[in-house]
């Protein structure tokens, strides 16, 4: 079949000009959405699934305009999560359409009208919308937020009622509640016409529940039709794993920073244009920082530039102008370039440190050799033992075409509470119309009757507590005739408050008793922080007390007392479950490879095996020899409970549970609170994705907390420990302001923070009571599954109970080589380690001593 001919003339000659063949995403694609279907397109970025998007719908505007039958109104609405991203699709548009019409003049194809496309987001002009609602786009750009008003506008939701196709970029960047508020979008459009849905990702699994939530739901509760083209894997990768010093525990930093920098410097320079990756903003500023300081002759702020959330809009818009014009040798970031804006030519993608994820590593690699059939490079640096073995189970699995699975967040009620008065807005509702609809979405299909009325009692005012609150109805709800609608003033609460991303700012820090201020740190940061916590804020440390508003207050401690929270831990990216258990694998192999091989034939399996370099397999082999030697290498579901003693002489039980650490926050407090009831104290908890470790004041009995465990209720107990955390005040808040029961913007007035943090802990006291009041109840799903990895706990807790985990306790005098990072608080900035070099030696030192063997520096 020849797909070209599907097309009007003008749009063949154009893709017969433009390009030497279609691309496989266009070639498998364009057949089933030219015929209609639903589809879910998933191809490397750079692969034109994009243009394999819009040709068909560009096709049926250029036939419609031929005709003399296009209508004012919207055929296509494209949504992406990035207003970057709109702005580059807006571009790639508009001159593709000049090209097109030029094309038609040129052989005489008469357009009796423009085909208009036009950009909605929270940035655009009130000009601009007017100019909208007298000539609507038949191509509408925007985002999930305003989409979701587009619809509730009366003037312009008209021109929306009509729509035949709607695509949804980047769709793998909306298993959050931004995609949750899209798919209720999606449907309460569909109420009013049927319309085909693209979706579109560069790396997406589960690829069937990814096609689910696109498609939605029919109303018997079986999924729509929906065809799935994966081209995924047409893109070729070289990628490959270095490590710039033989040893990573002797060699001194000074020499280790030094070769990461030669090393990075060598790669650069042998290309054009190369894009760093760091796991943190901090990270990215002292690459471009060290580059220039190390190389004067080289690099400079005309040839490097460092981009991240922290800059300015102009200053990241400078920078990727920059880069696309090519006038950039380097750019260093942290995540705000992994997605797909147009960047211009990259040739090679640098990761330092792991990214976490199989999926991260390839949406960053395949920023490089972004066009079609050209090979994604990337080079991965570790500086760390544990990150070693990750990235090199990780790259070997991106090889192997394995991704993390994404897990779409489900029965929002704060997102709910928006889209009810958001319908609330349009026309009177019956109740059971309006379930119906709601249900569609594959986000809310499992809603239950109760929680939806609890949402509409509350939005109607039912709750006369918070009048008190001057927390008011924003909808009538009628119980004898079963109906809603909106109440006065509601309609501006709904437009100026919507969204699904939190305010957020830094929160001042006050040094105790004399309140002085001496910093801020990020209201991220401060969710993870329980009393008593130890961290490091301008080279001093500080115990902290309590947060009242938006301000943090803290004691001063000695430098002698060891910090428990790393300053950056709230930057660092969680691994995911699924890698967890690759390399849990990986560990039992190399256990058993290492009884029965030689360390010769150890090295040599690892090199060919996994795309690592000398030094990495040299690394890798030490770390699983001492680990060995000291005791025990933990493999696949096998968990390894460590009663040892740090170099202070504090006791530390560490649970050796490679789960990653959204997993390891929910099972840590978990058995932290039973620790805790048992002791009768307080215990501080350390934990990454490796494990967490618990230290104790005296020696406790494992089995009996393991046995106590298996009676316990995972759900209720975490509820209890999170109740009074700053997690929960913090989360409480974001929740309510998207449940319109506190405002960000009232009257066209903007409501501080700080006025909403201390508005939402007023409500608090109130809502205790209601267990099942929307606001409190989605707090705790938020933290619980969005948060944490509850689902993933409570696998390991039955894993545990029906013995599919095999569980070993020993007692050290000193501690393991895999407990080193959680006795010595946690991850590392692999940017800057000097904080913790000197403890890390002396840790190993002691066990060298033991083996009484000599150093291999």
């Amino acid at each position: 079949m020849n797909i070209l001919e599907l097309f009007e003339e003008p749009l063949r000659l154009w893709f017969k000009r433009k390009f030497k063949r279609l691309t496989p995403p266009q070639e498998k694609g364009i057949p089933y959405i030219f015929k209609g279907y639903n589809v879910l397109i998933t191809a490397p970025t750079g692969s034109g699934k994009t243009l394999a998007g819009f040709a068909c719908i560009l096709n049926r505007l250029l036939k419609l305009s031929h005709e003399n039958r296009l209508e004012n109104k919207v055929y296509c609405i494209y949504v992406s999560p990035l207003r970057a991203l709109n702005r580059d699709i807006y571009k790639n548009l508009i001159t593709p359409l000049k090209e097109i019409e030029e094309i038609s003049k040129e052989i005489g194809y008469t357009l009796h009208d423009e085909i208009r496309i036009f950009m909605r987001t929270g940035d655009t002009k009130e000009s601009e919308k007017q100019k909208m609602l007298k000539k609507p786009p038949h191509i509408l750009i925007t985002t999930p937020e305003t989409l979701s008003i587009s619809i509730s506008t009366p003037k312009f939701s008209k021109y929306l009622r009509g729509i035949e196709s709607c695509i949804v970029d980047e769709i793998h960047e909306l298993a959050n509640k931004r995609g949750v508020h899209l798919s209720l979008s999606l449907e309460r459009l569909n109420f009013y016409t049927n319309f085909q849905r693209i979706g579109l990702g560069a790396t997406l699994e589960p690829k069937e529940e990814i096609a689910k939530f696109l498609a939605g739901y029919n109303d018997d509760g079986t999924p729509r039709k929906i065809v799935i083209v994966d081209a995924t894997w047409e893109k070729q990768y070289d990628i490959k794993v270095i490590c710039p010093v033989k040893d990573l525990i002797y060699t001194d930093n000074e020499e280790i920073n030094d070769a990461l920098y030669k090393n990075l410097d060598k790669l650069i320079q042998n290309h054009r244009t190369t894009l760093i990756f760091t796991n943190t903003r901090a990270g990215a500023e002292r690459v471009v920082l060290h580059l220039r300081k190390k190389f004067p002759e080289k690099y400079n702020e005309e040839n490097i530039q460092a981009h991240h959330g922290s800059m300015s809009r102009e200053l990241r818009f400078e920078v990727e102008d920059k880069l696309k014009e090519g006038k950039l040798k380097a750019v260093a970031s942290s995540v705000s370039l992994e997605l797909g804006i147009d960047i211009g030519y990259i040739d090679l993608v640098v990761q330092i440190g792991s990214p976490k994820s199989v999926t991260k590593l390839i949406q960053r690699i395949g920023r490089s050799g972004h066009g079609f059939e050209e090979i994604a490079k990337g080079r991965i640096i570790a500086l760390d033992r544990d990150d070693l073995v990750e990235v090199s189970v990780m790259a070997r699995a991106a090889l192997q075409r394995k991704l993390d699975r994404v897990k779409i967040p489900k029965n929002c009620l704060d997102i709910l509470s928006q889209h009810i008065l958001g319908m609330a807005l349009e026309k009177k509702w019956d109740l059971n119309e309006m379930y119906k609809i709601i249900r569609r979405s594959y986000c809310y299909k499992d809603l239950s009757y109760e929680d939806f009325v609890s949402v509409i009692k509350y939005l109607a005012g039912k709750y006369v507590d918070l009048e008190y609150q001057r927390v008011y109805a924003k909808i009538w709800y009628d119980e004898n005739e079963n109906k809603i609608g909106r109440k006065k003033g509601s309609r501006v609460i709904y437009y100026l408050n919507i969204g699904a991303i939190p305010d957020e700012v830094k929160v001042d820090v006050y040094e105790l008793p004399s309140r002085r201020y001496i910093g801020n740190i990020e209201e991220e940061f401060l969710e993870r922080l329980s009393p008593g916590d130890i961290f490091q804020l301008g080279g001093r440390y500080y115990r902290f007390k309590y947060a009242s508003k938006m301000n943090c207050y803290v004691e001063k401690v000695p430098e002698n007392v060891i910090p428990n929270i790393p300053v950056w831990f709230s930057e660092l990216l969680p691994l995911s479950f699924d890698l967890a258990l690759e390399i849990q694998m990986f560990r039992e192999i190399m256990r058993e490879k290492l009884k029965n091989e030689s360390k010769k034939d150890v090295i040599k399996w690892l090199l060919e095996n996994f795309p690592i370099d000398e030094n990495s397999s040299l690394n890798i082999y030490r770390y699983f020899e001492e680990q060995l030697k000291h005791s025990y290498i933990p493999g696949y579901k096998e968990i390894l409970i460590e009663y040892t003693k740090d170099l202070n002489g504090r006791n530390f039980l560490i649970f050796h549970c490679l789960f990653g650490r959204r997993c390891n926050e929910a099972l840590s407090r978990f058995f932290g609170k039973i620790i805790s009831e048992k002791i009768q104290k307080n215990v501080a908890i350390v934990l990454n994705d490796n494990g967490f470790g618990f230290i104790l004041p005296k020696k406790i009995n494992v089995d009996e907390i393991l046995n106590e465990a298996m009676k316990r209720d995972m759900d209720k107990e975490l509820k209890e420990v999170i109740r009074r955390t700053e997690l929960f005040r913090r989360r409480f808040r974001h929740v309510a302001s998207r449940c319109f029961l506190i405002l960000k913007n009232y009257k066209g007035h903007k409501i501080s923070v700080e006025r909403q943090q201390i508005n939402a802990e007023n409500l608090i006291k109130i809502l205790e009571e209601y267990e099942n009041f929307p606001a409190i109840k989605e707090t705790y799903r938020e933290i619980l599954e969005d948060v944490f990895d509850i689902d993933a706990a409570k696998t390991v807790l039955e894993w545990i109970k029906n013995n599919e985990i095999k569980i070993k306790v020993i007692e050290t005098d000193i501690p393991s080589p895999f407990s080193y990072n959680l006795i010595l608080l946690g991850d590392v900035d692999v940017i800057f380690m000097q904080d913790r070099r000197k403890r890390l030696i002396e840790l190993h030192k002691k066990l060298m001593e033991k083996f009484k063997v000599e150093i291999h520096a």
